[in-house]
């Protein structure tokens, strides 16, 4: 993908022509901290690059509708949605440092070449000095190690490896989403409860970085309170008919099914093994179970039916009752006649993040976001851990949350949800089962599943 093929640029609450394009990463060498795409005029100009085509671009949708929000709300249009509910007070709906808010966006097409294509003219042809967005880990690592190059920030959107903040966490690279790691720690206990601990698994696994890490989480979760693992079977990300996959899990003696998919590929592969009457079966003296560890909104409403019961986790959901989340939840489906998915979320809130971090340091370079983000002392309570420092923030949905200096991980409570079986709405389709503390999914910065990374030191790109 060229920078050609960006298919969206606009200052909302302004002219889209109000920023010029530039031909390269242009670094200023007057200012006493030169550092790449320095704001001039009266703009700056944020990219997103989110997944519009692929299996996944029913999230990269909801993304981008996310992300035009949250630049209306910090250029003071809108009802403002959850600045007036940050525990932050920095931001003030005029834009960032007093600049509007200009931004470009273009398609990764869930493909980390087409995505670094993009980003690449993003950063050298539009001047933008924070990307975000992405459903997924493959390209959000991609991107992630580009920018860190390149000296600007990266604030992950949908990335769920362990490996975007474990072996290949970057200095200028932040999540706010929560992990495979924190998904087995929350669901497991869940599952035991619900199913016994006397079960045996056979996993589909989507066959790349985030599948890999989540079926491995799940796996040692669940294997710790007492479940074997009888197969793992690798499924290609690009497939759309999975009976085969199936078929092979449903002669594996396994009696769960664990469907380590996301988007449409679960979509796909749930739709799939319900047709071919999975749950219907008993083995092992056993009714057969499915688990979707990671779930959506917009997954749920994909797979219609087949969703009702069905166990998994989400990093937030919009009918969760505090401030924050009430407020995304009206302002959005004010404006796009539905409530926001996590994909949608988590976009919004790492923009928020990102232009609060600018402010409080009161410089765009990104040392001083880098610092503004994760350098404070400030910690989770009730957790005793000498990495539980970084900046502790709370009003943007999931209670007090802490973006870990150590790794540059967002801390914060997780959520495992059900399939609804008698849905009020057709937004209504999951049902929150338990909120899992942050202590319960609290992992110390060398845990074997993280280990081998370098955080590395911030790039200015001067």
């Amino acid at each position: 993908m060229s920078a050609s093929n960006l298919t969206r640029r606009g200052a909302l609450g302004r002219g889209a022509a109000a920023a010029a394009g530039l031909a390269l990463p242009t670094i200023f060498t007057g200012t006493a901290r030169a550092f790449t795409n320095e704001p001039r005029g009266k703009t700056v100009t944020l990219g997103f690059a989110v997944p519009q085509t692929g299996p996944y671009a029913d999230e990269g949708d909801d993304e981008l509708r996310a992300l035009q929000l949250a630049v209306e709300h910090l250029n003071g249009g809108g009802d403002g949605g959850m600045l007036a509910t940050f525990s932050s007070t920095a931001l003030d709906g005029s834009g960032i440092l007093g600049r509007k808010v200009d931004f470009v966006a273009g398609d990764t097409r869930t493909d980390p070449d087409a995505a670094r294509d993009a980003v690449k003219g993003m950063i050298g042809k539009d001047g933008a000095v924070m990307i975000t967005g992405g459903s997924s880990s493959d390209v959000a690592i991609t991107v992630q190690d580009l920018c860190q190059d390149a000296g600007v920030i990266f604030m992950a959107g949908l990335s769920h490896s362990n490996d975007t903040t474990g072996r290949n966490k970057r200095a200028n690279g932040f999540r706010q989403f929560f992990n495979a790691y924190m998904s087995g720690a929350a669901l497991a206990p869940v599952l035991v409860k619900q199913y016994g601990a006397d079960r045996k698994a056979v996993h589909l696994t989507a066959d790349y970085t985030w599948g890999w890490t989540q079926q491995a989480s799940i796996q040692a979760a669940t294997e710790a309170l007492g479940w074997q693992t009888v197969d793992n079977i690798l499924t290609p990300l690009d497939t759309s008919d999975f009976s085969d996959f199936v078929q092979q899990a449903m002669e594996s003696g396994a009696d769960v099914l664990i469907l380590n998919h996301y988007g449409g590929n679960m979509v796909n592969s749930l739709t799939n093994a319900v047709q071919s009457g999975l749950r219907d079966r008993q083995v092992n003296g056993k009714q057969v179970e499915i688990v979707v560890p990671l779930y959506s909104r917009l997954m749920a409403s994909g797979a219609g039916e087949n969703v009702k019961g069905i166990l998994g986790t989400t990093n937030w959901h919009w009918s969760l009752p505090d401030a924050g989340s009430q407020a995304l939840t009206k302002s959005f489906t004010a404006r796009y006649g539905a409530p926001p998915s996590q994909a949608a979320h988590t976009c919004y809130v790492q923009t928020l993040l990102y232009a609060d971090a600018v402010t409080r340091a009161g410089s765009f370079a990104p040392c001083a976001v880098v610092e503004a983000l994760a350098g404070g002392d400030s910690s989770l309570p009730g957790i005793s851990s000498g990495a539980n420092k970084g900046f502790l923030f709370d009003g943007l949905g999931n209670g007090p949350t802490l973006y870990r200096g150590a790794d540059h991980q967002c801390f914060k409570d997780v959520l495992v949800v059900r399939g609804k079986e008698r849905p009020s709405s057709e937004f209504d389709l999951l049902e929150i089962v338990e909120v899992t503390p942050t202590a319960q999914i609290w992992y110390e910065p060398d845990n074997p599943m993280f280990a081998g990374g370098d955080l590395g030191t911030c790039n200015d790109g001067s």
